[in-house]
Formats: structure tokens, sequence, C-alpha cells
């Protein structure tokens, strides 16, 4: 049997696991506020990390994230953006057509989208604080590109794991990545056989009560 790639076995789990799992290791990667802004599918793959800053000057200068767009060159990327303005939009439409053509699976905003039925008639995923109608001309520029970035109050750098669905996003780094995964799949394997576990007629307080969840703590020691 082929083993599964560690990306495939992050699809497998969701946000709430995975950040179970950082909880028992101790580690950051979990945010609040970066959910889907349309009704779009679960993503999941590598970061590509774009950091963006106010203009500060009134010379022409290349669209922000064009360049990240256009370089890519793997079906696995998934765009994170940062450093954006308040209220300002960091992505529209025509950078989700531009981003579907390339092999995208997906944009993380710690910030706003505009033009959101543009990206949701194509099917672009789009995860973010909220939508606005206020472009990013002439107001935000890119700074750098494949760079450490602040998401939400999370270090995320370039190449780092991404998963994002209703629940909102995670990150995880590089270094982490195995670990997480191992921890997560015996969590959710726990949690599976606590859900069979009340639908077969077990009191709830029992199967849920904090012993349950320490007994996955004692497992990952072991």
């Amino acid at each position: 049997m082929q083993q599964l790639s560690l990306l495939d076995r992050l699809a497998a789990l969701d946000t709430n696991t995975v950040s179970d799992a950082l909880d028992f290791l101790g580690l950051k990667g979990a945010t609040t506020g970066l959910r889907p802004l349309w009704n779009c599918p679960k993503i999941v793959g590598r970061a590509s990390t774009v950091l963006l800053g106010p203009k500060t000057d009134k010379r022409p200068t290349v669209h922000l994230i064009t360049p990240v767009v256009e370089q890519v060159q793997s079906n696995d990327r998934i765009l994170v953006i940062a450093g954006g303005l308040e209220g300002i939009s960091c992505w529209g439409d025509i950078l989700a057509n531009a981003a579907l053509s390339k092999g995208i699976r997906g944009t993380v905003i710690d910030g706003c989208s505009r033009d959101i039925d543009g990206s949701s008639s194509i099917g672009y995923p789009v995860f973010g604080r909220g939508v606005t109608m206020i472009s990013a001309r002439n107001r935000v520029v890119q700074i750098d590109s494949a760079v450490t970035i602040n998401v939400a109050g999370v270090q995320v750098s370039e190449d780092d794991y991404v998963i994002a669905d209703n629940c909102g996003t995670v990150f995880v780094s590089q270094a982490s990545i195995e670990q997480v995964l191992a921890l997560g799949e015996r969590i959710n394997h726990r949690q599976n056989a606590m859900v069979e576990a009340v639908r077969s007629g077990r009191s709830v307080a029992e199967v849920m009560h904090d012993t349950q969840f320490d007994a996955i703590q004692t497992e990952h020691a072991q």
C-alpha cells in the first residue's frame, strides 16, 4: 500500500483536531477570526507567504501579490498574506482567477478581500477577517515574500503547513508537522470512538470526563 503524504494525512483531519494536537504539544498555530469568506471547501497545503504594508509614495508599482502568483510552480501552494490595512482589500477576483490558473489551492488573509462573489463564482477558496469594497491600489503595497510573517499572532514561514475549514485556520511549522500529525491521528481515533460510545448509549458525562482526554496525553508520553 502506498504511504500517504504529509498533506494527505493533514487533509484527513480537521482544524479542531489539529488545534488540539498543538495544545497537547504546547505549540502555537491555531488562529481566531480567519474564516471562509464564502461557502468554500476546506483547503490544505504549503504556505507561500506575502508581507504587505502601507504605500508611502505616489510612484506606480507592480500590483501587490502578482509576482508571487506568477512564480508558483507547484500545485500544493496556499497564499498566506499579512500586513495589510484595516478595511482595505488584500485580494480580489482578478487575482483569484490568476491564482486558480496556476493551481494555487486558496488564499488566507489576515485582513479583507473585495469582489468575493468573483472568487466564489470560480470556486476559489478565500479565508480571512471579512469583506470590503475598498481597493488596495495606492493604499497598500507588497513589501516582501517567502519570509516569516505574523498571521493573527502566529509566526508563519514559507513552506509551513496550512489547514483551513469552516472553524478557521491553523498553521503547523515544518519542524513540527510529523509530530502534530501523529498525535492528531490518535486524537481523531479516540474522539471517533467517543462519538460511537455516546451513540451506543453510554453516559456522555462518562465519555467526556477529563480522564478520557488525559489518556491521550498519557498515550503520547509513552
